[in-house]
């Protein structure tokens, strides 16, 4: 269902946030972040609490407007495109913690955000 490869560092890279800032109101929380995600790689951000790993993803998705710099998908630009266009980019936020779908497994929550832009997958099996 998922495809894994090693990734080509010489192709260009799946996910690529160049000078990113981003915050809430007047308070910034994110300054000139630069990430590079290739196709294959699997990246985890870790950090405190406040060190900005949810503003990093809510950026990401397009539920915080960045302030600056670039964010590219796939070839495409991000910034300024609302969150559903995004999600139909191919990229997807599970939550944790709150407890939205508290009755189904790691698998089916990663599932619930998953999607096939070639139709080969069927959705829920």
């Amino acid at each position: 269902m998922f495809k894994s490869r090693r990734p080509d560092h010489d192709s260009a890279p799946l996910l690529e946030l160049r000078a990113v800032s981003a915050g809430y109101g007047s308070g910034q929380v994110l300054f000139d972040l630069d990430l590079t995600v290739g196709e294959g790689e699997v990246v985890g951000l870790l950090g405190w609490t406040g060190m900005g790993k949810t503003t990093t993803l809510l950026t990401i998705m397009g539920r915080i407007r960045a302030r600056s710099g670039s964010i590219v998908f796939g070839g495409v630009r991000l910034e300024g495109l609302p969150p559903f266009r995004i999600a139909r980019l191919g990229i997807g936020l599970v939550p944790e913690g709150r407890q939205v779908f508290a009755n189904l497994t790691v698998r089916e929550n990663l599932l619930a955000t998953a999607r096939d832009p070639e139709g080969d997958h069927p959705g829920w099996t």
